[in-house]
């Protein structure tokens, strides 16, 4: 009985490692979607106020690695929804805000281009934190930081969906600190218009 009773036990453990295993293997093949851009109804807004000053976007860039996924917690790849670089992410959420507040035009006399200087995420404290240098044409630029906060959990699966998800409201608090800048409107102001400092 007592050998029967260890065999058991035994069977019990080598099955109950097994299915930790696999649902680890299974765990650790997990991809979170971040959403698909929605604009957001106070950026339009305020480019609605920059009516009659067309905007056009060029190619956005990051500093780094250009990536379209970042690993979370080793459980699986936080990705973009079609797979785009967030440098690339960034820059259509800005061109469909232009495109909805009525300023955006592949003719403009303006073109902005942005370096995505970092795009990383703690989802242990629950923080998305994405730094943006916005160049124009007219030789202005302006730089901004955008840090994040959002409710996070203990538990692996349920935190790194959590930070994917947070990644599109991130990049719309990202764009609002753009275009509420103050320095934004030099950006789009069409070359002759732009001030120049005496003596240079």
């Amino acid at each position: 009985m007592m050998r029967i009773a260890m065999r058991q036990a035994r069977l019990v453990t080598i099955v109950t490692a097994m299915m930790a295993s696999a649902i680890t293997s299974l765990t650790g093949c997990s991809t979170y979607a971040v959403s698909r851009y929605a604009v957001s109804v106070e950026n339009v807004a305020t480019l609605r106020t920059m009516r009659g000053q067309p905007i056009n976007v060029g190619r956005f860039t990051a500093k780094l690695d250009d990536v379209s996924s970042i690993m979370c917690r080793g459980v699986g790849p936080i990705k973009t929804p079609d797979e785009e670089s967030f440098a690339e992410y960034v820059r259509k959420a800005l061109i469909s805000e232009l495109m909805m507040a009525e300023v955006y035009a592949a003719t403009a006399p303006v073109t902005l281009t942005g370096t995505v200087d970092h795009a990383d995420f703690s989802s242990t404290s629950g923080s998305w934190q994405i730094g943006l240098t916005v160049v124009s044409s007219n030789g202005k630029s302006v730089s901004i930081d955008e840090q994040y906060a959002f409710t996070s959990s203990f538990f692996g699966e349920t935190a790194c969906n959590q930070t994917a998800q947070a990644f599109m409201p991130a990049v719309q608090d990202l764009i609002k600190k753009l275009v509420s800048d103050q320095a934004f409107k030099s950006l789009v102001a069409p070359p002759e218009s732009v001030a120049t400092t005496p003596g240079r």
